[in-house]
């Protein structure tokens, strides 16, 4: 006869297990110590097993019948319901570990050695404010087009479409990365592709010969701090970028042999360079020196 709640409300322990049948191989096993025991007995292959669905009352009647009624199909095809529970308890457990953000900050991680600290911030924060907060808690397989779309339409209608395409562009890398490591399927990012209007740059047109004349003969009436003549001077003689001349350091001039030796974490490629220098580079080093020789940096800042 089919158990009721009432029956297994009222059933009191005894000196022994009791076992409460309701049909189908379903019966509740009653403790000496009072714990109530879901059990499925089942035979696959001729040999019988028994099938621990779960304590009551966490897992009352019609939910016992429910996990009966699920394990069924299962046996018929020779598997065993607490093989295949424990099948999705670790894909529960590998998807849960294998998000997008899981995923996005291990390819960060992977990626942080070969890129400078301002790119990594850069990275880091766009995902962290454009990305994680609607996509990162999901298993980055879940994560489709659409979803990046949304939030690149986002960023664009704030006005920042440059930050929209390096965004998809490390949603793409990442999603490759998922792939190569068997996490993901395909890249849906990839299909994005073309869906910002890229801005268009404008740049700074260079200066004419007539113009260079110009500009030396107003740098030598310049009034102000004589450290900042030569630093555009020196510009102009190494045509290194603004941000190696600012962070350049003593250690790294050799004016005797007319050499400045960059270190490669400094170069935006990574790699260390070399800038030969001209007498007239030489000379301003020398003049330089005389002003901040003392520090580290060879333009520190003025309240340093």
């Amino acid at each position: 006869m089919p158990l009721t709640d009432a029956k297994i409300r009222n059933t009191k322990a005894g000196d022994k297990p009791l076992k409460l049948t309701d049909g189908g191989g379903l019966y509740l096993e009653v403790r000496p110590t009072g714990t109530k025991l879901w059990r499925l007995r089942y035979r696959i292959g001729g040999k019988e097993n028994v099938f621990a669905i779960g304590a009551y009352p966490q897992i009352g009647l019609a939910d016992a019948r429910d996990a009966r009624e699920k394990a069924k199909p299962l046996i018929r095809q020779g598997i065993h319901p607490s093989h295949n529970r424990q099948a999705e308890r670790l894909a529960s457990s590998a998807a849960n570990a294998n998000t997008f953000e899981a995923v996005a900050r291990e390819w960060i991680k992977k990626k942080a050695p070969s890129w400078t600290p301002y790119y990594l911030r850069q990275v880091e924060r766009s995902m962290a404010a454009d990305v994680f907060p609607f996509v990162g808690r999901l298993p980055i397989r879940n994560v489709s087009a659409a979803h990046l779309l949304d939030i690149l339409g986002r960023i664009e209608a704030r006005g920042a479409a440059t930050v929209a395409l390096l965004v998809r562009q490390w949603s793409s890398a990442i999603f490759r990365y998922a792939v190569a490591t068997l996490r993901a399927d395909a890249d849906p990012a990839a299909a994005l592709k073309g869906a910002i209007h890229r801005p268009r740059v404008q740049h700074h047109k260079p200066l004419s010969r007539e113009q260079v004349v110009e500009f030396f003969r107003a740098l030598e009436q310049y009034g102000g701090y004589r450290t900042t003549v030569i630093a555009l001077r020196l510009m102009l003689f190494t045509f290194v970028r603004t941000v190696e001349l600012r962070k350049a350091e003593w250690s790294e001039f050799d004016l005797d042999r007319a050499e400045w030796r960059i270190p490669a974490e400094r170069m935006k490629m990574r790699e260390p360079h070399i800038v030969p220098l001209s007498r007239q580079a030489v000379d301003l080093l020398r003049e330089l020196h005389a002003h901040t020789g003392g520090r580290r940096l060879l333009f520190p800042g003025i309240r340093i």
